[in-house]
């Protein structure tokens, strides 16, 4: 069992609060990611799970053993860094073997778990070189092979694509999640890439400002996000956020265009007593169709990207920009004629003050 439990977990840098009150119950063998713009907290949040960093507050537990007052060398963990941390001086073989040796292990079981764990990660043709000579990815499985031959309780992953080229990135984040769960080792995953969150995640930890705003699935997140901030930095394309007021059970987006909510909303809505709200929508619930169709929105085409098996439209929609999903060649730059219909069964609205979610 390697369960990892955050109770309240603090960190502060003199008057600054980098980490705020962090719950956290990381289930044995689970992938979890925590993902955020920079200098939101969970580097930091990371590296005091290692003992990297000394814990300002709170509780870190791994099977029911507390971790404040442990050396990080005592704390069972593996952690790979974004710069490789390699040492320059030795093999590929050497780095694989130094932490074993420095623990005493027979010469016996350290070549036979080097052998296993350069086969595992098909580095074996580059066990007798050192880390200049090669390749970002080769430097990046050595260092996944490091920590993989400690057998850990957890492993700990703080932005390890990040100096890697796009192509790479993607086939490196496959076959660490391909690894972690033949492993079964329990994971936490520090990113700033959303894609990589929603792609490699079990369970998503969203943080903005040292503060959980969310944890859940990557389908949980994207679906219903909890505010705003998860709505728009979860997703690729990012979700549309446009400015409205709530006039009965009705959404005035401007311009005098009004979206009529499905009743459940509108009473929700009603409930909450909003007034002015902030409308999300997902690129996937707004459709082009053609002018002059009923309930649709006029629109004009200000951008289109092309992503191959689809694009990305900008849309101009009551003075506002919306993303929609569209057909490749289906649309382009000033075309006239078009409107667009919204999924409002699909929309989320939010506070405008505190960018929660109201439905």
């Amino acid at each position: 069992m390697a369960r990892l439990i955050l109770q309240q977990v603090a960190k502060r840098f003199g008057e600054v609060e980098a980490v705020r009150a962090v719950d956290l119950d990381v289930s044995d063998g689970e992938f979890v990611v925590l993902v955020g713009p920079s200098g939101c907290g969970k580097s930091t949040l990371l590296r005091v799970v290692a003992g990297l960093e000394d814990i300002s507050a709170g509780s870190i537990i791994l099977d029911g053993r507390n971790l404040n007052d442990v050396a990080p060398r005592d704390r069972d963990m593996a952690m790979v860094f974004q710069d490789y941390a390699l040492y320059p001086q030795m093999t590929v073989a050497e780095n694989l073997a130094f932490a074993l040796k420095m623990r005493g292990r027979p010469a016996a079981e350290i070549h036979e778990k080097v052998a296993r764990i350069s086969e595992m990660l098909e580095i074996g043709a580059f066990l007798q070189r050192k880390p200049k000579a090669l390749s970002g990815g080769q430097r990046q499985r050595v260092a996944l092979g490091r920590a993989l031959i400690r057998d850990p309780k957890l492993f700990l992953f703080d932005e390890p694509l990040s100096n890697l080229d796009a192509k790479l990135r993607v086939s490196m984040r496959m076959e660490i999640r391909k690894l972690q769960i033949a492993l079964g080792t329990t994971s936490l995953y520090v990113t700033h890439d959303q894609i990589e969150a929603m792609t490699m995640a079990d369970r998503i930890v969203v943080m903005r400002g040292g503060a959980v705003q969310q944890i859940g699935s990557p389908a949980e997140i994207y679906r219903s996000p909890a505010n705003a901030f998860v709505g728009a930095f979860i997703g690729t394309p990012p979700m549309s956020l446009l400015p409205a007021e709530v006039q009965g059970r009705d959404v005035v987006l401007g311009q005098g265009l009004v979206l009529s909510l499905p009743d459940g909303r509108a009473d929700a809505i009603a409930r909450a007593g909003a007034t002015r709200v902030q409308v999300g929508l997902r690129a996937e619930h707004v459709r082009l169709v053609a002018a002059g169709t009923a309930g649709a929105l006029p629109v004009t085409p200000v951008l289109v990207e092309d992503h191959g098996a689809d694009s990305v439209a900008v849309l101009r929609i009551a003075g506002h920009e919306v993303l929609a999903r569209v057909p490749t060649g289906s649309v382009h730059v000033g075309q006239a004629g078009l409107a667009a219909t919204l999924d409002t069964a699909a929309l989320h609205l939010f506070d405008t003050d505190e960018g929660h979610v109201l439905v």
